[in-house]
């Protein structure tokens, strides 16, 4: 992977914040433990002892899916495993030039709690950068259902020179730096769904 790939997904730092002092799922769960309103919102954070969706899997952060939200079409990739990665690697998505879209990421927290997850992605066409996105999730518990953020509307480009195949590098990561998924899709634009 050449720097300039990691260049492109490198998540914003705001200057001055400092990641806090990682403290056990116990430990903040007993913190303040006579507060009973302070209680009442740990355990909407899911600070209790949330039973594990994938207890065989020692990811904190289990990414399920990437979807393309617009009111004409949404699009589901599947991105729970190796191999449905890497059909979205080979089989581009197609999408309508012109159409207003947003993405939503779904995603399982477990074990422990994550501050600032994000998802990014750079967008190229033929090597070259064309377009970037970050998105701030946020701070999420452990909690047995799905999770899910939406991102801000987009417009895909159009017309005769936006109409090509777009290969996209993603990355959801948190403060700290890890990185619970990479991966890389295609999409290409066309003047139809088909």
């Amino acid at each position: 992977m050449s720097k300039q790939d990691n260049d492109d997904l490198i998540p914003t730092e705001t200057e001055g914040y400092k990641v806090s002092e990682k403290k056990d799922i116990d430990e903040l769960a007993n913190m303040d433990a006579n507060d009973d309103s302070l209680n009442k919102w740990k355990a909407s954070l899911g600070l209790g002892h949330a039973k594990e969706r994938f207890p065989d899997d020692p990811r904190t952060v289990v990414v399920q899916a990437l979807v393309f939200e617009s009111e004409e079409r949404n699009i589901t990739m599947d991105v729970s495993t190796p191999e449905a990665i890497a059909k979205l690697k080979k089989t581009p998505i197609v999408i309508k030039e012109g159409c207003e879209y947003k993405f939503k990421i779904v995603f399982v927290v477990q074990r422990h709690m994550v501050s600032g997850l994000r998802y990014l992605h750079s967008v190229k066409r033929k090597g070259i950068p064309v377009d970037k996105m970050e998105g701030m999730c946020g701070s999420y518990g452990p909690k047995y259902e799905d999770q899910t953020r939406t991102f801000q509307q987009s417009t895909a480009p159009s017309g005769p020179l936006a109409r090509a195949t777009y290969n996209v590098k993603s990355r959801f990561i948190d403060d700290d730096k890890n990185i619970y998924l990479e991966w890389e899709w295609k999409m290409e634009i066309k003047k139809d769904w088909e």
